[in-house]
């Protein structure tokens, strides 16, 4: 007797029960590579002969980077492009990560890791793809656990990182990223779906120069402050000017008819709160981390420090990304009872505890491990409500943009916590020592704990709004044609997916 044949899944439906493990993988992958530079700068300072303030930049520089291109990605994406942009992203990371990984001096390490930030923009790409082609419950979901990657991906890369360090050498990490990006790159190619048809515009190339130019300008200044000082000339003129171009870039992009970031969003108070929460967590974040890998580092005969290995100050770290990812399931579970807004203030009090315990219970290494699963828990909190309130506050056509947005404010946030903490530490090393005393870690402490305050009470009047009470994280509480368009199933004419809606701030 014959044996019953099981009809093979049609080639579509597999693409798509692949699609969100490979996004997932995708932003993963860009998390790991963007921390990829922290645990290594004592490391890379000895190595290529610079300063320890000089080697953050191999951190900082790759955020920078990603804070700029996102949005043109995020611009991409919400056009025909997106396929071809998220390719091109991971072309990217890969190029970045060989030339970082080849041995040819500090200058192109730092070419390597700006080249590798390109890849950053992947995240919001990965998160339009996903409500554009999944049905609207796992569109729910993914687009939570793909926000949250980022920060549970930086927590997997620095014990990553200190392992292929101590075990195969400082590039060891560099070659893996390169590897990993041409696996990712080959399933992306093979599982990605066409974007929906929505028309082309070109980009906003002016825009994307002035913010290049006014970000950049504000790093070098805070990364120099130190060494130039606080009332120099040169500094206070880098930082006139960088501010100056940043205004311009906010009025020429509120003019334009197609920016490259549609600011007019962030009349919205949903938006607005979100991203102002996004960004001042990524200082606080970043603030933690960047001291934290120094502190575990630093020899004992300092006076403070474990003097830890890379692969030790790895492991100190990990307790942030288990906490990170213990957060989502902890979000859904608390807004059952309670507005998906109020976990941003609820996360900023998490994270001013976690630099709390930094402060003074950083002497032993469970202190610095409760202080990283605090900050964790408290960065998973805010990352894994604010896609949600988002998406809720824009049309379905502006998805991308609104969430490369938040990207950028995360990125922002990032980098300018990377460079405030190295400018920190700088300022309480003696002259011509290489290590800061014990005092400068306090100091960042306490200025992590007014970030925490400031991200709690900044968030607080959103709580009373009356569209971010959806408890999903999607369109519950959403007048009906809205909700319909979040998930890209409006019976209305095509047309009306892109007219203006109540909060897209046009």
């Amino acid at each position: 007797m014959a044996l019953p044949v099981t009809p093979t899944p049609p080639r579509s439906s597999r693409r798509q029960r692949a699609l969100v493990p490979v996004l997932v993988s995708t932003c993963m992958l860009v998390a790991v590579v963007s921390s990829l530079g922290a645990p290594l700068i004592p490391a890379i300072s000895i190595e290529d002969h610079v300063s320890p303030s000089g080697a953050q930049w191999s951190l900082t520089v790759t955020l920078l980077v990603g804070a700029v291109t996102t949005p043109a990605m995020g611009r991409l994406g919400d056009g025909p492009r997106r396929r071809q942009a998220i390719l091109l992203g991971l072309t990217g990371v890969g190029a970045g990560s060989l030339l970082a990984a080849l041995p040819l001096g500090f200058g192109w390490l730092i070419a390597g890791r700006a080249l590798q930030g390109v890849g950053m923009g992947l995240v919001p790409l990965a998160i339009a793809t996903a409500r554009d082609a999944l049905p609207a419950e796992r569109a729910r979901s993914s687009v939570a656990v793909l926000s949250l990657t980022t920060s549970v991906g930086v927590g997997l890369g620095y014990p990553l990182t200190g392992l292929l360090a101590q075990v195969l050498g400082l590039y060891a990490a560099f070659w893996f990223a390169a590897a990993a990006a041409a696996a990712a790159w080959a399933a992306a190619f093979m599982v990605l779906p066409p974007p929906p048809q929505r028309p082309a515009h070109r980009m906003d190339v002016l825009g994307m120069l002035l913010l290049t130019v006014g970000m950049g300008g504000m790093l070098l200044a805070l990364s120099q402050a130190e060494l130039w000082g606080w009332s120099s000339a040169r500094l206070l003129v880098l930082a006139g000017v960088s501010l100056v171009v940043l205004a311009w870039w906010v009025v020429h992009e509120s003019r334009t008819s197609h920016p490259l970031v549609n600011v007019r969003l962030i009349r919205d108070r949903t938006v607005l709160v979100a991203d102002l929460t996004t960004m001042v967590g990524g200082v606080g974040m970043y603030l933690l981390m960047s001291s934290v890998t120094r502190f575990v580092q630093t020899p004992r005969s300092a006076g403070y420090g474990f003097g830890g290995s890379v692969l030790v100050t790895g492991l100190a770290l990990v307790p942030f990304s288990a906490a990170s990812l213990a957060a989502g399931r902890l979000a859904r579970a608390l807004t059952r009872r309670m507005p998906l807004a109020g976990l941003l203030p609820l996360g900023g009090l998490v994270s001013l505890a976690a630099m709390l315990c930094f402060t003074f219970l950083r002497g032993s290494l469970f202190g610095v491990f409760v202080a990283m699963a605090l900050a964790g828990l408290g960065v998973g909190l805010n990352f894994a409500a604010t896609p949600g309130l988002i998406v809720t506050a824009v049309p379905v056509h502006e998805t991308g943009s609104a969430m490369s947005f938040n990207q950028v404010a995360k990125y922002i946030g990032y980098s300018t916590g990377s460079a405030l903490a190295a400018a920190v530490l700088q300022a309480y090393t003696a002259p011509g020592g290489s290590l800061p005393s014990d005092a400068g870690f306090s100091a960042i402490g306490a200025l992590g704990c007014g970030v925490g305050a400031v991200t709690a009470l900044a968030s607080l009047p959103l709580i009373r709004s009356r569209h971010c009470g959806a408890r999903d994280g999607l369109t519950a509480g959403l007048p009906r044609q809205q909700a319909w368009r979040a998930h890209g199933t409006s019976p209305l004419p095509r047309a009306a997916d892109t007219s203006p809606t109540r909060g897209s701030g046009t």
